[in-house]
Formats: C-alpha cells, sequence, structure tokens
C-alpha cells in the first residue's frame, strides 16, 4: 500500500514547515513527514525549505545571514493565513521533539536542503542531533545535491538514503545503478510519463509533489513505495477509498 508523506508537514493546509503544519500531518495520521534542514548564521540546525526567508515570513534575507535569534522574531505564518500569525520558524530539536511527545511511529524524511547552500558539517550536526536519543519513528535522509547524499553515507551507512531530481531520465537511469541508494524521490512528471520505467525499478520511488486526485489514483495503481503531498489528509481519505473500491471488485 503507497504510503502517505506529508510534505512539509500539511503545507497545503498549514504555513510549511512549521510546528503546527507537523502537528496536523501527525493528527490526520500521514505515514511519514518531509522536512527541510539548514543552517542558521551561528550554526543552529532549522526547518525552513527556501533559502531566503522572503516567501514564508515577514522577513528579507538569506537563512545563512540570521542567528536563531534573529529567524525567531519573524513571522513564519502569518504569509499563509493570520490565523497563524504566532508562527515561528523551528528549530530541527523542536520539531524532533514535538514527534517524540507525540510518539509518531511513521517515517521521517530528512531533507538537507545543501543544493543552494552546500552547508559545511550540516550532515555531521544532523547525525549528531538524531543520535542523542532512541526515536519512535524510523528516519531517513534525501538531498538534490548528491555530495550531501554521499556523505550521509560514509556517517550512517545503515540509514535509507534517496537521491532527489525532476523528471530527467539521465539523472533516473545514473542513480538506479548506485548501490547505496534506497530510494530515488523524482518529480511527478517522470512517474506519469514513465510507468512502464517505474514497474523495473529497483529502488523505492517516492515522487513529490502529488496532490491531484488523478495523479495519486496512478500512483496507488502503480503501487508505488510513498507518495509526497501537501494535503496528506486528503490523500489518506483516497487511499482508503481506493482500497474500499478494489476489496469491491
Amino acid at each position: 500500500m503507497t504510503k502517505i508523506i506529508a510534505h512539509r508537514g500539511s503545507k497545503g493546509t498549514h504555513p510549511e514547515n512549521t510546528l503546527i503544519a507537523f502537528r496536523e500531518a501527525i493528527e490526520c495520521g500521514a505515514d511519514g513527514i518531509e522536512l527541510d534542514v539548514q543552517f542558521t548564521k551561528d550554526g543552529e540546525l532549522v526547518v525552513i525549505h527556501d533559502n531566503q526567508v522572503d516567501r514564508t515570513t515577514n522577513g528579507t534575507g538569506e537563512i545563512i545571514s540570521f542567528t536563531l535569534r534573529e529567524l525567531k522574531m519573524l513571522d513564519a505564518g502569518s504569509w499563509f493565513s493570520p490565523e497563524f500569525k504566532d508562527e515561528r520558524i523551528p528549530t530541527f530539536s523542536e520539531v524532533l521533539e514535538v514527534l517524540f511527545q507525540d510518539n509518531f511511529k511513521g517515517l521521517l524524511n530528512i531533507e538537507l536542503k545543501t543544493d543552494e547552500k552546500d552547508y559545511p558539517g550540516i550532515e555531521e550536526a544532523v547525525s549528531d542531533l538524531l543520535h542523542k536519543r532512541n526515536w519512535p519513528f524510523t528516519y531517513m535522509y534525501s538531498s538534490f545535491n548528491f555530495d550531501s547524499v554521499e556523505r550521509m553515507h560514509q556517517l550512517e551507512p545503515t540509514i535509507p538514503l534517496a537521491y532527489i531530481m525532476g523528471d530527467q531520465p539521465r539523472k533516473i537511469r545514473k542513480a538506479e545503478k548506485i548501490s547505496y541508494l534506497e530510494g530515488l524521490h523524482p518529480k511527478v512528471t517522470w512517474v506519469l510519463k514513465e510507468q512502464d520505467n517505474v514497474k523495473k525499478s529497483s529502488k523505492k520511488l517516492r515522487p513529490w509533489t502529488v496532490n491531484s486526485e488523478d495523479d495519486l489514483a496512478v500512483c496507488f495503481e502503480l503501487g508505488i513505495e510513498a507518495v509526497h503531498t501537501d494535503y496528506p489528509r486528503r490523500a489518506l481519505a483516497l487511499r482508503a477509498k481506493n482500497k474500499q473500491l478494489t476489496n469491491e471488485e
């Protein structure tokens, strides 16, 4: 059964990569949660997608130009809706604490956002933090930056790794040959165009970002490992409906 991974929390219904978005993902029963990790100016791990704060806060500038204290002063919720005005950019530690306290038992997909800024030492910092406690969830690492993926393989050779990409066949073919890659995370357009190759893939496929009912239905039909979606609650309902229809046939 195709797993449902909440993309940046429940990105379609809550301000992305905030604690309230992750709580919604847990509450709705998502099988997995995806988040993005970057470094602040003072070397703190924070969860935010863009290299800059402009789109999802009331601030301007690159993440790396802010200290954690400065980032915590920004409003990371009002851009989405006034009801979320008190949301802040969370640290990676804060998100992990929420997952621990809420006893999240799914998969945490940690995307290292090193494709625009190759933050030196971020892989070691993330790995060290995850080794400080026994977590109720399982976790994996992914990145668009293959160097980050390789570094994580050296640090944690037993943890699943995935390479994120668009829909370029050349990159897919190259990644298929790399033995230590457990998964591939292609853009969903590749899945829709290359369904025969999807069926032949030796890797666990978790495409992004799968939001429409038609695209979800295709992924369910193909039996893909998982999908990243902005609307996990809706995707879970559709999966349950599809399962019921299949059982009735």
